[in-house]
């Protein structure tokens, strides 16, 4: 079954919509991590995701720990014309770790800089069972968690760049 659901997905980097390059704010990520678990409460999986503010498409994303070779595993996984923007984050020490100091602004929620993100955290809360912190849905195995969350993320950014391609061409 895991094997003909992972099948099905392309790519998440040929979803991604460039960015413009003369566009200074097209490279403006939001950064954050996101608790889930496999089986039980105690096989933590976090979800690292980082978003475009500017086509609120995920560029990239992974699951592991709480660390910082994880987060320097979400750092790797972002397009190459995305690592020269800004990067919001929260305060946790792993982003101010592996994102160079120049790009890298922590902020608390009420500066609203973080606001995509974590709206884009209760989506997924929202549309897949399997991530709400109290439910009887939970994944069986860690394969199937990634799965289902890698065909979430991609079917979310085709339906963004489809939006974006039809609004261009209307313009």
């Amino acid at each position: 079954m895991a094997q003909k659901k992972g099948q099905q997905h392309q790519r998440l980097a040929d979803t991604i919509i460039p960015p413009d390059p003369t566009d200074p704010e097209a490279t403006t990520l939001e950064l954050d991590e996101m608790w889930s678990f496999v089986v039980k409460k105690v096989k933590q999986h976090w979800v690292w995701l980082a978003i475009c503010r500017k086509t609120r498409q995920v560029v990239a994303y992974v699951i592991g720990d709480r660390s910082e070779a994880t987060c320097r595993k979400l750092w790797r996984a972002l397009p190459k014309a995305y690592r020269t923007g800004i990067c919001y984050t929260d305060f946790w020490n792993a982003y101010a770790a592996v994102i160079p100091d120049e790009q890298h602004e922590a902020v608390g929620k009420e500066s609203g800089e973080t606001a995509h993100i974590e709206r884009f955290n209760n989506t997924i809360r929202q549309r897949l069972a399997r991530f709400v912190r109290k439910t009887l849905s939970f994944s069986k195995s860690s394969e199937m968690h990634d799965i289902c969350l890698r065909l979430f993320l991609w079917r979310y950014n085709m339906e963004i760049r489809h939006n974006w391609i039809y609004i261009r061409q209307a313009v």
